[in-house]
């Protein structure tokens, strides 16, 4: 497979002696309109890599946050047409921040396969992050995805044994994204000792790049999975600071992204804290 958008981004990233900031927010959330302003927003605000989730009504890896998210975007009306149609208008001022799709299998299998593979990468997806399909599955999409094109992205956990790994990083690409606690998203927060260890043990397996995700609420807790990781990913907090926004802005939109940046900013500050301790 040739280098694509997300293996370019953590070699600068690595080159520059941190650890990427990988940002997750549901397509369509609170609206199409904002979430393409969201979206256009981050990479300014500091983030190097995307994900963007595929609303669906059964989000079933998902804590409160994320399903309310996917339910506000439901209710505007956001389908996996849309999300592509979003991506797509992105690319237009921005070729370089990777994209990644994270979601569930059945918005895809009902788009079908071949055409959601052909219409993502005319929209510039960069990979894939589909959480209801084990290795077992990959004849499915996991290698149609790679064939084409896009990275497919593995979720490795604390439950994820020396004797599971191989089998989970067999066809991974991009990086391996690393749930530091067990359960539903936003759920708690991560022993940090522990996620230490699991880089080291998880980088015994593989090159590839390990990006720590679940339970990132902060500065501080961006800086301390840095300090260990090669990306931060912060998920249910970036979707908390676009409800509460929502629910509270006066200023509509301008207000939405105001929040965004300035809690993105936050981050990026943590993480340049753990560069800096190094």
């Amino acid at each position: 497979m040739t280098k694509t958008r997300i293996d370019r981004r953590f070699a600068k990233t690595r080159a520059e002696g941190r650890a990427a900031l990988v940002t997750f927010i549901m397509a369509g959330d609170p609206d199409l309109a904002t979430s393409l302003e969201i979206l256009k927003t981050l990479p300014k605000a500091g983030a190097d890599v995307i994900e963007l989730g595929m609303p669906f009504t059964d989000p079933m890896a998902d804590g409160p946050s994320i399903q309310a998210a996917g339910l506000r975007a439901l209710k505007s009306g956001m389908t996996l047409k849309k999300t592509l149609a979003l991506i797509a208008d992105f690319r237009r001022n921005d070729d370089e921040t990777p994209i990644v799709l994270m979601g569930y299998y059945n918005p895809i299998y009902v788009y079908g396969v071949d055409r959601f593979l052909t219409d993502a990468l005319s929209a510039g997806v960069d990979g894939l992050i589909i959480v209801d399909l084990p290795p077992e599955e990959d004849s499915e999409l996991c290698e149609p995805a790679l064939k084409a094109g896009l990275n497919f992205i593995r979720l490795a956990t604390p439950t994820t044994d020396d004797k599971r790994l191989p089998k989970v990083l067999t066809n991974t690409s991009g990086f391996v994204y690393y749930v530091s606690i067990t359960g539903i998203t936003g759920a708690a927060t991560p022993d940090y000792s522990k996620v230490a260890e699991a880089v080291a043990r998880i980088k015994q397996h593989t090159d590839l790049p390990i990006a720590v995700g679940f339970g990132v609420k902060n500065a501080q807790s961006a800086a301390a999975i840095a300090a260990h990781a090669d990306g931060v990913v912060v998920g249910s907090a970036l979707v908390d600071v676009i409800a509460n926004a929502t629910a509270t802005g006066s200023a509509g939109q301008d207000n939405v992204i105001s929040h965004v940046s300035k809690f993105v900013g936050q981050l990026v500050n943590g993480i340049h804290q753990a560069r800096a301790k190094a």
